[in-house]
């Protein structure tokens, strides 16, 4: 889970958080329930009931969306995708698979698992509201769940990458063209168009009279917008990358520091005059540790100069590192799953260099300028 996110436990080996986000968004659905979508239909409830269904109900819309993403988290875990978390955040759930699905029939099954959740919900409701009936509460809560889930089976399989119908389209032109590449690059691009699609909907409707939804519309095409090209620009990295090793970009004369240097030490005499983010913290010649701006960050400002870096690093055989011979695009996956922006770099038993964003970022504008890697030509050096 990502550091903005709090966990509230495990599911099937699963962790499970909430974002800062969705405290937000769990406020407002509680308010348009209980100031508005409730009393608009039950007109005699008593104040506080109004306000304890609404709660209830927010409650309810997100463990539903919690079952959308442990069946995709589940089916992803059967066919060996290790899956790393679930966050429910500000526009729902989102679920941290760290691979790609193996083949197009396991990316099919992964996606369309979450909405077959959600319609099995809207089902089972449907099923318990008529027994609830006399129970206006009950029912009430019944039927907006009805309608939420069916609304997010529904949304969720429009064919338009990265949302779930999206995928299913990609399963299904990745196992027609067997280009999970292409059939990556077409969903990516269905996605943009329903995306633009809902921004002009959206304005479209603020001008009709709602500005309220299509405010909400608008905002919700402009993330899927942003995914949706995100996914694309990813490709064009990936296509770049292929082929590359960490040893054709890491940076070699990776400064070593003495273990017993204070950290302000650190940030005054390395940090401002190299510009450099992280370091290797050596003991006796050899490497021991590593020290980046989230080490030096986690130290409160009044301890920087009286705390040594022995004390403030993260042990070398702790940190997430890649060998020198390791495939580039796999070693920047690994930085995005892992969330960090360095990796040690390894061959044998010794530490070779240091592999950061900024090393990938100079590396890809390189073979942009030389020309190498493009459309597919094969030309990558030795």
């Amino acid at each position: 889970m990502g550091r903005h996110s709090i966990p509230i436990g495990r599911i099937f080996g699963i962790a499970i958080g909430l974002d800062y986000s969705w405290f937000v968004i769990f406020a407002a659905i509680t308010w348009m329930l209980g100031a508005f979508y409730y009393p608009a239909d039950f007109k005699d409830w008593p104040t506080a009931l109004y306000w304890l269904t609404a709660v209830a109900t927010a409650i309810l819309v997100f463990a539903s969306i919690l079952l959308h993403e442990l069946g995709h988290s589940v089916v992803a875990m059967r066919y060996g995708v290790p899956v790393r978390s679930i966050t429910l955040y500000l526009f729902g759930g989102v679920s941290q698979i760290d691979a790609e699905p193996p083949s197009a029939i396991a990316e099919f099954f992964v996606a369309i698992a979450g909405p077959l959740v959600s319609l099995f919900i809207a089902i089972a409701f449907y099923a318990v509201r008529p027994l609830v009936s006399s129970v206006e509460p009950l029912s009430g809560l019944a039927g907006y769940l009805i309608y939420i889930n069916l609304g997010v089976a529904l949304f969720n399989l429009i064919p338009g990458y990265p949302l779930d119908g999206g995928r299913v389209f990609r399963a299904i032109v990745w196992s027609i063209t067997g280009d999970m590449r292409r059939a990556t690059q077409v969903a990516a691009n269905v996605g943009r168009f329903f995306a633009l699609a809902m921004i002009f909907g959206g304005v479209w409707e603020m001008f009709e009279g709602n500005p309220g939804g299509g405010l909400w519309l608008a905002f919700i095409g402009w993330f899927l917008d942003i995914a949706a090209t995100a996914q694309l620009h990813q490709l064009t990295y990936q296509g770049l990358l292929t082929g590359h090793k960490v040893a054709q970009a890491m940076t070699t004369d990776t400064d070593t520091i003495p273990e017993d240097l204070t950290i302000q030490s650190l940030v005054d005499e390395h940090i401002f005059r190299s510009g450099r983010r992280s370091f290797l913290v050596e003991r006796q010649g050899a490497p021991v540790g590593l020290m980046t701006l989230q080490q030096i960050r986690d130290v409160p400002r009044s301890e920087w100069s009286t705390t040594r870096l022995a004390q403030a690093m993260l042990p070398l055989e702790q940190s997430i590192s890649v060998t020198a011979d390791s495939e580039l695009w796999a070693a920047l996956q690994k930085m995005d799953r892992k969330g960090v922006n360095q990796l040690p770099v390894t061959r044998g038993d010794g530490v070779v260099g240091m592999l950061t964003r900024e090393d990938i970022i100079t590396f890809l504008a390189t073979l942009q300028e030389l020309g190498i890697g493009r459309h597919g030509d094969g030309s990558r050096p030795s």
